[in-house]
């Protein structure tokens, strides 16, 4: 009977040392950041079908995932100061850095500098 009790004991420290455990790592992980873009642009259809299926394919192919794209970006306060927002997510700032310095981005940029200004930033996500 003694030896039930023990292995019932072991087997709830156990699970409590592996919650502990999992907690752990789950407070190690970096939250997301994500990628901000404010465009401004001046010619949407050549912006829309030249432009945007490389930026796309870029984030992708560096790890990222496109979260929101809006040309009708609707204020809560104050006027807009661009006609196009996007929103990319990254796991890290340096995967971020690294799409946009990347060369598939950069050739993308080229076609896109015609038809738009950019502008974009970095924000941090929150642990989960």
């Amino acid at each position: 009977m003694k030896t039930n009790y023990k292995v019932a004991i072991a087997l709830v420290a156990g699970a409590a040392i592996g919650g502990a455990a999992i907690q752990g790592l789950h407070a190690q992980a970096k939250p997301p950041v994500y990628v901000v873009g404010e465009n401004t642009v001046t010619n949407v259809d050549a912006y829309t079908k030249e432009f945007v299926p490389l930026a796309r394919a870029s984030i992708k192919n560096a790890g990222g995932k496109a979260v929101a794209a809006s040309q009708n970006a609707t204020s809560l306060e104050g006027a807009p100061q661009t006609s196009r927002v996007t929103i990319n997510v990254f796991d890290s700032l340096e995967k971020a850095q690294a799409w946009r310095t990347g060369a598939e981005y950069t050739a993308a940029r080229k076609i896109g500098d015609k038809y738009a200004t950019f502008r974009a930033y970095v924000v941090e996500g929150l642990p989960q």
